[in-house]
């Protein structure tokens, strides 16, 4: 089976982009090319690879064949480099990447920065506990994760973690918690949500006052939204520490002792580039600065 560059290419900009015209535009060539593309793609492979819905669907053939035109197109960039030369600007690698909301908002941005000029990043944000979903259907090279086990073809190396306290402001938790987060008060007070992924509440909920427990939820989808809800009063929540470093707002911590540890991980394919190499580095560098290395959960 003999696979063409640019037949891979259009693949990788489809699934990227979404839709066959999405991806003309990002190829500068036209929806009836990328689709002449594919189509050859399919035959040489014997394979249907996508579902042309809007956007398209990834067969599971496809995420093989995805895998492979992503790693090809990382190993062509890093061959130019070695030669000393540089990919053209339209040629620059894309990586994408899997990352949790709180490290997005907060470590793992100013770890790749000083890398922006060499790779363009293709971050998606999604739940720790989720990332390794989008690795195993070859969406992602890489991904901070809250998964240990390495996903098959993948490496695993531990992060450290994250430290989330139960907070709210000091208005707050006078109205709601007069005796503190008893079982009674949780179970009737508002709590922010960032979406129906995350855990982190419930988990501290049902740790101290049961699994029956269904106070009133506010779902505020956004790292630094979810805080400012926090801080504007409209329930108490579970901030990592990173974010409460540059709350101004009175937030306290209403269990010292219920903070929940998230240890984090970084996942990514066993592929030998010198780009993906660089980025490993400098994740595990921030994360050395900036992310609990203990492992205590208290």
């Amino acid at each position: 089976m003999e696979l063409d560059l640019g037949h891979l290419r259009a693949l990788d900009a489809t699934v990227r982009e979404g839709t066959l015209e999405a991806a003309a535009r990002a190829l500068h060539v036209t929806p009836s090319a990328v689709s002449q593309r594919l189509r050859a793609l399919e035959v040489a492979t014997g394979r249907i690879l996508l579902v042309r819905s809007r956007p398209v669907q990834v067969t599971e053939s496809g995420q093989a064949v995805l895998r492979a035109a992503r790693q090809i197109d990382l190993l062509t960039a890093d061959v130019a480099r070695e030669l000393g030369g540089d990919p053209s600007p339209g040629r620059v690698p894309a990586l994408p990447i899997a990352v949790n909301a709180d490290s997005m908002a907060t470590w793992v941005l100013p770890a790749l920065a000083p890398l922006a000029g060499d790779v363009c990043f293709d971050l998606y944000r999604e739940d720790q506990e989720h990332t390794g979903a989008l690795l195993r259907a070859g969406t992602v090279m890489a991904a901070v994760t809250a998964e240990a086990q390495p996903v098959p073809g993948c490496t695993s190396t531990r992060l450290g973690g994250m430290r989330y306290r139960p907070m709210a402001t000091s208005g707050f938790a006078r109205r709601w918690f007069p005796a503190g987060p008893t079982p009674e008060a949780l179970a009737r007070s508002p709590v922010v949500v960032f979406d129906r992924k995350d855990d982190l509440q419930h988990r501290y909920l049902h740790a101290r006052a049961g699994s029956d427990v269904a106070p009133p939820v506010h779902y505020v989808p956004a790292s630094a939204d979810f805080v400012a809800a926090i801080a504007l009063g409209l329930g108490w929540g579970m901030v990592p520490d990173l974010q409460a470093r540059g709350v101004t707002t009175d937030l306290v911590d209403l269990d010292p002792a219920g903070a929940v540890h998230v240890v984090l991980y970084w996942q990514q394919w066993k592929l030998r580039s010198a780009t993906l190499d660089r980025v490993r580095e400098a994740v595990l560098a921030a994360a050395c600065r900036e992310l609990d290395l203990s492992g205590s959960s208290g």
